[in-house]
């Protein structure tokens, strides 16, 4: 083996240091174990950077926007170069905006309520919750899930073509599918999208922290996505792209900030002037540490590269695909097939096992969190499973009791901060349990399935 050689295997064997990967859980069989932290498509854990970052930043706390002060001066500097951090992170257009909010959830909503008056809406029932349902006050259509990358370009330009191509249009599509982390047309479907005159935002909820992601190179209006899965704790996210609706809309929050002048009326009101910066959407006192954790994350992925990041990301992905496919129980959940391109995001379920029980064994026995239930995308999951879209589930609670069947998968997730070890240790338990089943009894609890005292 060539000196490169050891070099590249080393740089793709090699996490980067995230919080908690020391932390110790109990076992309910005895004993301590270090946990393996599996469920990154939820909340991936904060990078040791971010939060190395942020405990220097704190003692400096001030108001933003607010004061004359040193320390309201440079938390207001700290504000606003975040902002040009992550937009170069998302290779963001000259005059785009980038507006701080809470999640991938508040970003698609402001968008919603940002639409032009009669806007047709095109989404996937494929969509995450957070990018299906915000909709609400537009004409929507929701397009079947394809079963081809192709299929999914052809099923939206049919429903383009067949719109009223006299108002505006809108369609949002995730860049990596929470449920079974395939990647998604996103360059071509946004070739289709503005070929019918629409525009088309990103849920790159599932796709930032795994991949590069150019708005330029993407070719999308906009883009969303959330601090707490890029490696940033806080609760803060991002909604970045085209300025005019979000210009011409009133504000997602009426308050100060939002506000340039406000004047009494004669008759007792008060007239308003609205910002048209992206001040006009983050009314109130903003969330720096949130922003800024968010440009910290964004720095410390383009500084490890995303190509090595990538590379190991796909080294893991390999090796739990292969470890599932040894386990002739295990059905891995996919639309676009086994070759498709995917992110480190597989779900899975377990003939003869709930899946909450599944899950439950892999925490209580081994120490590994992974996540179980309809991932706040139900549609794409029954479809999946071939259920009948109308079944009635819970995000995360099945209702089935231990050894019955229910309505739900098994999530495993990871990321650039999964060691090999937590990965190794997840195919033995599985294939442990499949094949000597749970060594603990459980039973139901508010439902879901947790360990019998």
């Amino acid at each position: 083996m060539s000196v490169s050689t050891v070099a590249a295997t080393q740089t793709i064997c090699a996490p980067l240091p995230v919080l908690g990967r020391d932390v110790t859980v109990p076992l309910v069989t005895g004993g301590e174990v270090t946990y393996a932290a599996l469920d990154y498509a939820a909340s991936a854990p904060a990078l040791q950077r971010v939060w190395d970052d942020v405990a220097a930043y704190a003692p400096y706390y001030g108001s933003v926007h607010r004061g004359a002060g040193y320390l309201s001066q440079l938390s207001t500097d700290l504000f606003e170069n975040a902002r040009r951090t992550v937009e170069e992170f998302l290779d963001c257009r000259p005059d785009d905006q980038l507006i701080f909010t809470r999640s991938t959830t508040d970003s698609l909503n402001l968008l919603a309520a940002a639409l032009p008056a009669d806007c047709q809406v095109f989404v996937f029932e494929t969509e995450h919750h957070a990018s299906l349902l915000p909709w609400k006050d537009a004409r929507v259509t929701y397009l079947n899930a394809p079963r081809t990358p192709g299929q999914a370009v052809d099923t939206l330009q049919q429903a383009l073509a067949a719109r009223d191509p006299q108002g505006p249009a809108l369609v949002c599509v995730t860049g990596a599918s929470n449920v079974t982390g395939e990647l998604w047309p996103v360059r071509e479907l946004a070739a289709a999208a503005h070929a019918h005159g629409a525009r088309i935002v990103l849920d790159a909820a599932q796709l930032a922290p795994h991949h590069p992601v150019s708005v330029q190179d993407l070719d999308v209006d906009w883009i969303a996505f959330s601090g707490h899965k890029l490696y940033a704790p806080f609760g803060s996210g991002v909604l970045a792209g085209r300025a005019d609706w979000l210009q011409a809309a009133d504000p997602y929050l009426a308050g100060g900030g939002a506000s340039r002048k406000v004047t009494r009326r004669e008759d007792g009101g008060v007239d308003v002037e609205w910002h048209e910066s992206a001040a006009r959407h983050e009314a109130g006192s903003p969330n720096v540490i949130g922003a800024y954790s968010i440009a910290s994350a964004c720095k410390a992925l383009t500084e490890a590269g995303f190509d090595t990041l990538v590379a190991r990301e796909q080294h893991l992905i390999e090796k739990v695909r292969a470890g599932l496919a040894e386990v002739p129980e295990v059905k891995v959940l996919s639309l676009f097939g086994d070759d498709a391109p995917r992110v480190g995001v597989i779900s899975f379920v377990v003939d003869g096992w709930n899946s909450s029980h599944f899950a439950a064994a892999l925490s209580a026995e081994y120490g590994i969190g992974v996540r179980d239930g309809l991932f706040c995308a139900h549609p794409l999951v029954r479809t999946l499973l071939g259920s009948d879209p109308q079944t009635q589930g819970e995000c995360g609670a099945p209702e089935a009791a231990p050894g019955e069947k229910s309505l739900n998968a098994i999530r495993v997730s990871f990321g650039a901060g999964t060691p090999d070890e937590h990965v190794d240790r997840f195919i033995t338990a599985v294939r442990e349990l499949v094949t000597d089943g749970a060594k603990w009894n459980y039973r139901t609890e508010d439902g879901r399935c947790v360990p019998a005292v």
